[in-house]
C-alpha cells in the first residue's frame, strides 16, 4: 500500500542518449542504412553530440539522486553491435535496472534484427515487474510493461521500427493498445499516478511525415479511454509540452532535448526533467523542473520549474516560454 501522505517521487528523464563516439563499420555495414546514418553523424551529428555534453548533464543528475530514472529512446546511433556492449556499460554506470527505465527509439531499431539486439542488451532496463515469464528478450513480446515505483507507475511503450533510409518513423499497434489500455487499468485500480514512456511523440504536428509516430491517434484514444497522468518522450531534440484532451480533462505530454546536443547547436542543448509527483487518486500533484546547458562553457544550471498537475488537473501552460 502506498502512503499518501509522506510520497514524494521525484522522476527523472533524460533521452536521445547517441552515445558516442561512433565505432569502426565494417565494409558490409554500408551496404544497409546505415551508410547514410554514417554520412550524417559524420558530417553533422559528430560535431553537434558527444560525451563534452553527456557527461556533464549525468553527473548533475547523479548529484540530484532522483527516486528514479527513464529514459526514452535512442541510446545508440547506427544499431551496432559495439554500441549495444558500449550502452549496456553507460546503463550499468547511470544505476541499477530497479532503478532505471529504459524505452527503445528508432536509432536502437536501425536496421531489421536491431532492436532484438537492443532487448538482449538491455533486458534488466525494459522488464516490467513480472519478468519476462521465461521467455526470451523479444520486443514483440517485452512491451508494454509496468513498473511500480512508490506511488507511481511506469508504463513502457515501443514505438521502435527499423525503417527506410532517410526514414526515422515508429509505429504504436492495435495489440499493443490492447495492452496498454490493460496495464493503465491496473495501475489506476492500485492507485498509482500513471507514466507512460515512448519515443515518439503522440501528436502529428510535432514532427514530418518522415519521423512522425504511425499510430497516434490510436495512442490518444488509448490513453484518454484508460486514463494516464503523464507521458513522456523523446526523439524530436526539443523541450516540449504538449496535451491530449482538454484542458480540464486532459494529459500532460513533455518532450526533452538529447542529452548529448552540444551547446551552440540549432537545438537546445543537454537537458535532463524532474518531476516531483505528490498527492493521491483524484488530487495528484505534479512539479515539472528543467536542468541543463545554458551556456558555451558546458555548465549545467537550473532552467526553470513550474506547476504542471495541480489538484489532479494538468496546468495549461504556454510552452515553451
Amino acid at each position: 500500500a502506498v502512503n499518501y501522505a509522506s510520497a514524494m517521487f521525484r522522476l527523472a528523464h533524460v533521452s536521445d542518449i547517441h552515445l558516442s563516439p561512433l565505432p569502426n563499420l565494417r565494409k558490409r555495414d554500408f551496404a544497409t542504412k546505415r551508410i547514410t546514418g554514417y554520412l550524417n553523424w559524420r558530417f553533422n551529428r559528430k560535431h553537434t553530440h558527444g560525451i563534452d555534453a553527456l557527461t556533464p548533464l549525468m553527473n548533475d543528475l547523479k548529484v540530484a539522486q532522483p527516486d528514479h530514472l527513464v529514459v526514452t529512446g535512442d541510446l545508440v546511433n547506427l544499431a551496432l553491435g559495439p554500441e549495444f556492449l558500449a550502452t549496456r556499460h553507460w546503463l550499468e554506470k547511470v544505476g541499477t535496472p530497479y532503478d532505471v527505465s529504459v524505452v527503445p527509439g528508432n536509432h536502437d531499431a536501425y536496421v531489421p534484427g536491431a532492436l532484438t539486439k537492443a532487448c538482449q542488451s538491455w533486458t534488466e532496463y525494459m522488464t516490467g515487474d513480472d519478468g519476462l515469464k521465461g521467455r526470451q528478450p523479444d520486443p514483440e513480446l517485452m512491451f508494454p510493461y509496468l513498473r511500480r515505483r512508490g506511488p507511481i507507475a511506469i508504463i513502457g511503450v515501443s514505438s521502435a521500427v527499423a525503417s527506410a533510409p532517410f526514414l526515422a518513423t515508429g509505429r504504436f499497434r492495435e495489440d499493443e493498445s490492447v495492452e496498454v489500455a490493460a496495464l493503465l487499468k491496473l495501475a489506476k485500480d492500485d492507485g498509482l499516478f500513471r507514466v507512460v514512456l515512448i519515443h515518439h511523440p503522440p501528436f502529428r504536428f510535432e514532427d514530418d511525415a518522415s519521423r512522425r509516430l504511425y499510430g497516434i491517434r490510436l495512442f490518444q484514444r488509448t490513453v484518454l479511454k484508460a486514463g494516464a497522468e503523464l507521458v513522456l518522450h523523446g526523439h524530436t531534440h526539443l523541450n516540449s509540452w504538449r496535451m491530449i484532451g482538454s484542458v480540464d480533462a486532459g494529459i500532460p505530454v513533455v518532450g526533452v532535448p538529447s542529452a548529448s546536443q552540444g551547446p551552440g547547436g540549432p537545438k537546445p542543448a543537454a537537458r535532463w526533467n524532474e518531476f516531483a509527483i505528490s498527492g493521491e487518486p483524484g488530487n495528484w500533484n505534479c512539479v515539472w523542473s528543467e536542468r541543463g546547458i545554458t551556456g558555451p562553457s558546458g555548465h549545467v544550471s537550473h532552467i526553470g520549474t513550474r506547476d504542471l498537475i495541480t489538484g489532479g488537473k494538468a496546468v495549461a501552460l504556454t510552452y515553451p516560454p
